[in-house]
């Protein structure tokens, strides 16, 4: 539909008085009445599913000759996830440990040998172990890992060879920031690790009696930003931003001697060379930010040597408040610094040329620097690119550069001889990255004698290895290929075929063509195996059982289709396991995400594989299948803007036209009753469920968990919009479903965790919402799980959001009321 502006500006004024006006009327939520109160159970074949154990995940040596085995517990209680979090400029942090307030965690480790399949417990291991960040040692003979308990975090490594696991300090690690508190160095004996500084002093206190107000100031400088959950918002949380973030460094040897390096500070990341001679340390600066998260404050990038002492200051960035709005914008000044992987000690990073700003025309968007130790030269350029800089891919004194421009939506990995930086760079890839059928996949690594990853490499004949996805219009048949330098082809090693979909994990003997893949079928849960391409043998290493009985026998049915505009289309449709053809049209829920093209052919490209195990999470659908429903999972709902066209100037079109194609698909094969079909998704896809129910009569109710309805609410652009609300505000309104919430006149369920922290779905999204559609008269139901965020982790919730659904489901879907 096409606005005058005067009329624009009148409905967005419209909009904006309602928003206003139904933010302070409408009754809490908290208030509705309801006979069931506390927690619910789903059924009990759903219930199943969740309490069922985990499959052990897989972490495979650099070698190949063994696995390690991760064994994790089921859902975490809601006591444990409700805990106390202090919650300071986008980080969320246990007070009580000093780490994350809502981490993943294993309770197990085992090691297997693959060429046996034999497995071994490892003793020693804590009890009620809480186990994370576990990393290999540059030489594989043991394993780093750290163990979160009530009162903090301990450090933790296991011998492989005595398979026997001991304690290396106590519960003093500092793993409140972002990424491991640990590095190994390269004698594989000494780890840098973070502690909490044991001079902090006592946590800052509260007071109810405020000093002062608390005042930000803006004096015409353009500072944009997207909507961020968590910020700081005043001076306590400064101080205590400070207090949980001060670290010591400390080095540790495997024996557990201990040595404090460097002065204590608010140390953003640690990086230890490959030699392990020097530690590339980053340091958070103040002043601090109440507009942006912790990863724009200012930092300080120094190299420090292994006594602590600064070799080399390489930089002070500032706040970072004033990046343009755009997916390729960055901060201005150097950035990405790290470690050449096949030298002993020289720093590599990028510094943008055009300011940082993607809007701007520039020939030259990076240039990539060097320095080698003792770091008192001049650095060399190593490359420029055409696009962003995406990063580097180390060889022997080999590099691949790597680049990716949003708006074009192409990528360039560019090959480059770091001895030679004059010579010309030769362009090895260049493609757009929407286009799954010539993906030519992601490069094979191994170790070389620092431990580092570099390119797996024939120099002979200047191959490199290359595993992909493997897309095609039959589905996804991943691929191992080898991958000329010189004449830049690829050929074909070994490719998965029907009825399995096998994906290569690794190459663990180049000269023998052994790889280990992850196989797997309709009916076989993923194993691992050992694949001899010489020999053309397959060995099984895992065996690990069908995760989900209650599924077995599930049928499944890849479907393509077309959109009326031509665009192909693809969905995974389910059916119960006792479903036969002719039988009466059942009930369905068609679950989805819409994603952004600036193709339409690749748009329309087969995305997933008709073999693939059908595998279950708290947040699928595919629960209802064992409830005598169809389930339509996976469906295509693309928005396609070719050219100088946005996809989403006609985003409601295209996605009422997707999810009609959809339908009528269904319908014409006798499997969906049209009058008994529901329509859901999370975050992006309960933003669509909520349009879909505002412009079309296509459904017969709604879920929609953890969205966001009200475009204005996130003015600096959302998901792959970059456009502002004031750039394009007719789009904001239109997109928005609160907008049309008087249109909606199906039953919709909404559901939003109370601790929501995805940037732009603050949980207000669902409350406004629900108020607009009560406020019209709408059937809509508003459940809040508390302490949730935008993912649900606690067993209580999940089963109860199962029961919320499976209601929902059953009272306005199987035994709707058609009049």
């Amino acid at each position: 539909m096409n606005f005058t502006k005067t009329k624009a500006a009148r409905r967005l004024a419209a909009h904006l008085l309602c928003a206003l006006l139904l933010g302070g009327t409408a009754a809490p939520a908290a208030l509705a009445q309801d006979a069931n109160t506390g927690y619910q159970r789903p059924p009990e074949t759903i219930a199943a599913i969740i309490e069922a154990p985990n499959t052990p995940s897989v972490s495979i040596s650099a070698k190949g000759d063994w696995m390690l085995l991760l064994e994790s517990p089921g859902y975490p209680s809601i006591e444990e996830v409700s805990a106390p979090e202090s919650r300071l400029a986008g980080i969320r942090i246990n007070p009580a440990t000093n780490g994350p307030s809502r981490g993943y965690y294993y309770n197990g480790l085992k090691l297997k040998k693959v060429s046996n399949a034999d497995e071994f417990a490892i003793k020693g291991l804590p009890q009620n172990a809480q186990l994370s960040n576990v990393t290999w040692s540059p030489d594989e003979k043991y394993i780093a890992f750290t163990n979160t308990k009530v009162n903090g975090i301990e450090l933790w490594i296991a011998d492989l060879g005595a398979r026997e696991a001991k304690k290396l300090t106590e519960a003093v690690v500092n793993d409140a920031y972002s990424g491991r508190p640990f590095e190994w160095l390269s004698d594989s004996r000494t780890l840098v690790v973070k502690f909490v500084d044991e001079k902090r002093g006592d946590m800052p206190k509260a007071t109810h009696v405020p000093t002062g107000p608390t005042i930000q100031e803006n004096i015409g400088k353009a500072k944009p930003s997207r909507t961020y959950q968590d910020l700081l918002k005043n001076r306590n949380d400064e101080q205590l931003f400070d207090y949980y973030m001060q670290t010591q460094l400390k080095l540790i040897s495997v024996d557990g001697k201990q040595e404090s390096i460097g002065q204590a500070g608010i140390i953003k990341s640690i990086d230890a060379s490959p030699d392990g001679q020097y530690l590339l340390v980053q340091t958070i600066q103040k002043p601090y930010s109440y507009l942006v998260p912790h990863y724009y404050f200012p930092y300080k990038v120094e190299v420090w040597n292994r006594n602590g002492q600064v070799v080399k200051e390489l930089a002070q960035l500032p706040l970072a408040e004033d990046i343009p709005i755009a997916f390729d914008a960055v901060a201005k000044g150097p950035r990405s610094y790290n470690w050449r992987s096949d030298k002993p000690a020289t720093l590599y990073w990028a510094e943008a040329q055009d300011g940082g700003d993607a809007n701007k025309e520039a020939a030259v968007r990076d240039h990539v620097y060097m320095l080698d130790a003792p770091f008192n030269g001049k650095p060399s350029q190593l490359a420029s690119t055409k696009y962003r800089y995406r990063g580097v891919m180390w060889g022997e004194n080999m590099a691949i550069v790597n680049e990716r421009w949003w708006k074009t939506r192409q990528e360039r990995s560019t090959l480059v001889n770091p001895s030679k930086a004059s010579a010309k760079a030769t362009v090895l890839i260049e493609r757009s990255y929407e286009d799954n059928y010539n993906d030519p996949g992601s490069p094979v690594f191994t170790k070389n004698k620092y431990g580092r990853s570099v390119l797996l490499t024939d120099k002979k004949k200047q191959n490199i290895y290359m595993i992909s996805e493997g897309g095609s219009p039959e589905g996804n048949r991943p691929f191992v290929s080898e991958f000329n330098l010189k004449s830049r082809k690829a050929a074909i090693l070994w490719r998965s075929e029907a009825p399995y979909y096998e994906r290569p994990v690794d190459i663990i003997d180049l000269n023998d063509k052994k790889i280990i893949t992850r196989r797997e079928s309709e009916n076989d849960p993923p194993n691992y195996f050992v694949r001899d391409l010489k020999k053309k043998q397959l060995t099984q290493v895992t065996k690990f059982p069908h995760p989900t009985p209650q599924l077995e026998g599930v049928q499944k049915q890849m479907l393509q289709y077309k959109r009326e505009d031509g665009v192909n289309l693809t969905a995974v449709l389910y059916l119960p396991k006792d479903y036969k053809k002719g039988d009466t049209p059942l009930p369905m829920l068609l679950w989805a995400y819409p994603r952004e093209f600036k193709d339409a052919a690749a748009a329309g490209q087969v995305k997933s594989s008709p073999y693939e195990f059908t595998r279950i999470s708290w947040g699928s659908p595919l629960f209802w299948v064992t409830q005598g429903y169809a389930i339509l999972d996976r469906t295509d709902i693309p928005i396609v803007g070719e050219g100088d066209a946005q996809p989403n100037d006609t985003y409601v079109q295209q996605l009422v036209s997707s999810a009609k194609a959809a339908i009528d698909e269904v319908v014409k094969m006798g499997v969906a009753d049209p009058k008994r079909i529901a329509v859901g998704g999370h975050s992006y896809g309960a933003f669509m469920t909520g349009n879909l129910l505002a412009h079309s009569d296509l459904f017969a109710a709604g879920i929609a968990r953890s969205g966001a309805y009200n475009r204005t609410l996130t003015p600096f652009g959302f998901q792959a919009e970059e456009r502002t609300y004031w750039d394009a505000p007719e789009v904001y309104f239109q997109m928005s479903p609160f907008s049309f919430a008087n249109k909606v006149n199906e039953p919709i369920l909404l559901i939003h965790g109370e601790a929501d922290n995805n940037s732009g779905t603050f949980p207000v999204q669902s409350e406004r919402f629900y108020n607009a559609l009560k406020g019209h008269g709408a059937t809509a139901r508003l459940v809040f799980l508390p302490a949730e965020s935008h993912g649900y982790r606690a067993k209580e919730s999940v089963l109860h959001m199962l029961w919320e659904m499976d209601q929902w489901l059953e009272k306005y879907v199987k035994n709707r009321q058609v009049q």
